[in-house]
């Protein structure tokens, strides 16, 4: 169902526009630093935006798309976190359920330079100075830390310091903040092992390949709860891949949507919505112990 746009939603949409227009920067969320403002700014009247298909919205995520960020691999159900933030955006935007498709974008793909065949991607993308060279980010829409799992039975299940983490042999999914965060915040005296996809990394700790991977915090109690129930989550990381990192959604390089999607996020933030859907969706990512 969309959301109802209120005059506070429609002035922030504006006010958007207008810093646009006028050349004001946005903050970067990753390093702190001014980031230039997208060249052309769109108009962000509802439903105006010039997307990649006239009065709809196409919107890219990953196959399979994981729980708890999704539900039963169906991004268009509306279920799950990331897919329910994806059509409250939509509809501030002022596209309702049925004017949005959905896109399968892998996720190297999505950050990776040149056109995309998608208006905004929603994958649990980390904003990062390295990635804003060749994409552009919404503003945040999810705070999130990395954690650290293994299998009940392994020792790195007893783990309470990085450094009780230096002799595992860790992994994780190719081209994410997980992967930096075992390289620049856990540096094991092994290289981590290096996965295509979550499914390939689950299949290597239940088999002894590795012996704990690194997910974001959700994933980790997602996956021990209803599919590895073997494993346990050892405890979450900061710095690094961990403290002051976000999710954003990602767009095309330049693109004349980032500043009115940018607004959309921060107008969600401001009411609600994104607390709200992150307790309906999120709230079995409890607390779990911080490895320093």
């Amino acid at each position: 169902m969309p959301l109802p746009r209120t005059s506070a939603v429609a002035a922030l949409l504006a006010g958007a526009l207008l810093a646009a227009v006028t050349g004001c920067a946005a903050q970067d969320p990753a390093s702190g630093a001014s980031a230039p403002a997208p060249g052309s700014p769109a108009d962000c009247s509802p439903g105006a935006l010039p997307t990649r298909t006239a009065g709809a919205l196409s919107v890219g995520t990953d196959k399979p798309a994981y729980e708890p960020w999704f539900s039963e691999d169906r991004p268009e159900s509306g279920k799950g976190f990331e897919s329910a933030v994806a059509y409250a955006v939509a509809a501030k935007l002022g596209y309702p359920k049925e004017k949005v498709s959905w896109v399968v974008t892998p996720f190297g793909r999505a950050t990776a330079p040149g056109p995309k065949d998608f208006d905004f991607d929603i994958n649990q993308v980390s904003i990062s100075a390295e990635r804003r060279e060749a994409v552009d980010f919404s503003s945040g829409y999810y705070d999130v830390r990395q954690a650290v799992i293994a299998l009940k039975s392994s020792k790195a299940a007893s783990a309470r310091s990085l450094a009780d983490l230096k002799g595992v042999k860790l992994g994780a999914q190719v081209g994410t903040t997980s992967l930096e965060a075992i390289t620049g915040t856990v540096r094991p005296s092994a290289p981590p092992a290096v996965f295509d996809s979550n499914d390939l990394a689950k299949a290597a700790l239940r088999n002894g390949q590795v012996e704990a991977l690194v997910v974001d915090l959700p994933t980790a109690f997602y996956i021990t709860g209803a599919e590895v129930t073997e494993a346990v989550v050892v405890g979450q990381l900061t710095g690094g891949g961990g403290g002051g990192e976000q999710f954003g959604l990602v767009l095309d390089k330049g693109s004349r949507l980032t500043g009115c999607v940018s607004a959309a996020v921060d107008a969600l933030r401001a009411d609600g919505t994104l607390a709200r859907l992150e307790q309906e969706w999120l709230s079995d990512a409890v607390s779990a112990p911080v490895l320093r």
